[in-house]
Order: structure tokens, then C-alpha cells, then sequence
């Protein structure tokens, strides 16, 4: 349940407004007169299922005026209970509005300072944990890793058509993994690689169940947030996924163990991959679109192209972990 304050100029701009909050069902509704004298206040109260309609509604009303101005507040409680409308679905079992998944991802896609010293000390711990066998320090590395806002904010680029997230998302992804693979290239000069380390090595295996786990960690990441839940442990399912490869790659690079690294890199890229393509599917089954009909069609073909290439990269490279596994399996013969 949500609480959404409108404030908009009198006459028709109100008008207009009030007639599509009573078209809503609303629980409840009640107008205000603040201090200016050719304004009013709509506060309504909404179910889960009509407040994103309402929503799109008067964007789409009052999309040529310019002073007005919608705040959405979710309701923790409220008492006497409501039931949910019984003839109005819930929409796919959206719980988040679109635009306040926009603002989350926004957050968590901003490539500022914080994030990057995030990385590097996330990368440290990761790197240090993967040499000396710590599944203790590998798990610390990835709570603490901020990796999971710039995949979802990639996904969402492109559920939503929008090329300016996308890019936003994709650079700060791009400058993470970067300066993860950087930090751990430059420790591997003043810590010893212990290539008997499990956690270590078990980096440069590069198995079809590892491709499945990310999907379901980007899949469960974008259902996680679209119903409105916390993302913090499915965050860390997503930088399982990509730091500690990361990490080891760039261990293995700066050691000089070029096998071993591209085995890791591969891992590294497969999972990005998997992320990336299970988040945006997601997104596109909870229904979460553009708001006009062109913005639509332009989402739909957005979404169809990075799948493609998702989905043909995904091929491609289980095709090549097939083929390395049988070599392998050849060579032991």
C-alpha cells in the first residue's frame, strides 16, 4: 500500500488529477489547501495494484504542465487492516513502483569514490582469502563487494530502453572489474601465490553449473527487487559470481600463469553474462516498461537485441567449456 501526495496548480490540472484518482478505487483520499493560493494537495492512499497505474496515469495527464510535483510514500502499516482489491490482480506480483526501482538502481549504478575503494578493499579481502584458503575471507569479500547495483542498473537500461542507464551502468560495471583485476594484479607481486589453494584454483574451473548459479543469482536479484525486498543477500550470490574470478585473475596474470588467468577470465565473463541476461528476463516478465507507447517499443527491441547477444555469447562459450572439459578429459587418458 502506498500514500501518494500530489501537488498541482488549481482548475483544470487539478480537476483532471482528481477524476483519475477516483477512476483508481482508491482506500481513501482527501484534498488540501496549502498556503499558495492557486495550488491543492491530493493525498490518497492506494493498493499495490492500481499505485503504479495511477502513477502512469497523471504523468501522462499533466505531462505538459509544469508545475506539479507526486510523492510516493509506501505504507509499512495501517490500521484497521485492508484486504488488497479482490478484482484487481496484482501485477505479476510487483510490489515496487517503476520509478522507485529507477531511483534504487540509480543509487547503487554511481561510479563515485566510495564505490571504487569498496572494490579495492573488497578485492584485497577476496585476493588474500582466495591465497590462503579462507572461505571466511572470500564470503567477507563478497558482503562487502558493491558489484550488484551496476549489473541490475545494466539490466534495467535495457529493459527500459534507456541508453543513458545502460551506459552509466555499464561504465561503472566496466571500472569495477577493472580496478579488481588492477588490485589484484598488483598484490600478486608482494604475496606468494599458493597454487595449492583450493579456493584458489578452483577459480580456473570453468563448469556449466558455475553459469547456472549466476543466472539464478541475477535472476533472484531483479525478483528481489521488484517485489520491494532487500537485495543484500543476493547481492552477495552476485559478487560470488564476480569478484572472486575476477580476483584470481588477476592473480594468476601477475604471477605469470596465463592458462590459469584466461580459465578465470572466461569464468569472469560467463558470469557477467549470466547476470546481465537473467536480470533483464526478469524485469521483462515482472512487466516493468517504459511509460509512453513509442518509449515501449523501443524497450522491446533493446530487449530483444541484448538478449540476443547474450544468449549467442552464453552459446558460444558453452560450447568452449565443453570442448576444454573433453580435451581435458583426453589428456588424462
Amino acid at each position: 500500500m502506498r500514500r501518494l501526495e500530489l501537488h498541482v496548480r488549481d482548475g483544470d490540472p487539478f480537476e483532471t488529477a482528481l477524476k483519475a484518482v477516483r477512476n483508481m478505487d482508491p482506500v481513501d483520499f482527501h484534498i488540501l489547501l496549502p498556503e499558495q493560493k492557486d495550488r491543492k494537495i491530493i493525498s490518497v492512499f492506494l493498493r499495490d495494484n492500481t499505485s503504479q497505474k495511477l502513477v502512469d496515469v497523471l504523468q501522462q495527464a499533466l505531462k505538459d504542465e509544469k508545475d506539479w510535483r507526486l510523492v510516493v510514500t509506501p505504507i509499512e502499516a495501517t490500521l484497521p487492516k485492508i484486504e488488497e482489491g479482490k478484482h484487481a490482480p496484482r501485477r505479476n506480483g510487483q510490489k515496487a513502483l517503476r520509478e522507485e526501482l529507477l531511483h534504487d538502481i540509480e543509487e547503487g549504478a554511481v561510479l563515485d569514490r566510495d564505490f571504487l575503494i569498496m572494490v579495492f578493499l573488497s578485492t584485497v579481502v577476496a585476493a588474500v582469502g582466495l591465497n590462503s584458503n579462507s572461505i571466511a575471507g572470500v564470503i567477507g569479500a563478497m558482503v562487502i563487494a558493491p558489484l550488484l547495483g551496476p549489473i541490475l542498473g545494466f539490466s534495467m537500461g535495457a529493459a527500459l530502453g534507456s541508453m543513458d542507464l545502460i551506459q552509466r551502468s555499464g561504465i561503472t560495471l566496466v571500472a569495477g572489474i577493472g580496478l579488481a583485476l588492477v588490485s589484484a594484479f598488483a598484490l600478486s607481486f608482494v604475496m606468494p601465490l599458493d597454487l595449492y589453494s583450493r579456493e584458489l584454483i578452483s577459480r580456473a574451473e570453468v563448469r556449466l553449473d558455475g553459469v547456472a548459479l549466476s543466472l539464478a543469482a541475477g535472476g533472484a536479484a531483479a525478483l528481489s527487487l521488484a517485489r520491494g525486498q532487500g537485495s543484500t543477500l543476493v547481492g552477495v550470490m552476485v559478487a560470488a559470481a564476480l569478484l572472486p574470478p575476477g580476483a584470481a585473475t588477476g592473480l594468476f596474470l601477475g604471477d605469470g600463469h596465463y592458462a590459469l588467468a584466461s580459465r578465470a577470465g572466461l569464468l569472469l565473463a560467463l558470469n557477467v553474462a549470466a547476470l546481465v541476461l537473467s536480470a533483464l528476463l526478469v524485469f521483462r516478465v515482472k512487466g516493468i516498461r517504459p511509460l509512453t507507447w513509442l518509449e515501449r517499443e523501443t524497450a522491446t527491441k533493446a530487449v530483444r537485441i541484448n538478449a540476443l547477444i547474450w544468449v549467442v555469447f552464453l552459446a558460444v562459450a558453452a560450447i568452449l567449456i565443453i570442448y576444454l572439459d573433453l580435451g581435458a578429459a583426453v589428456e588424462i587418458g
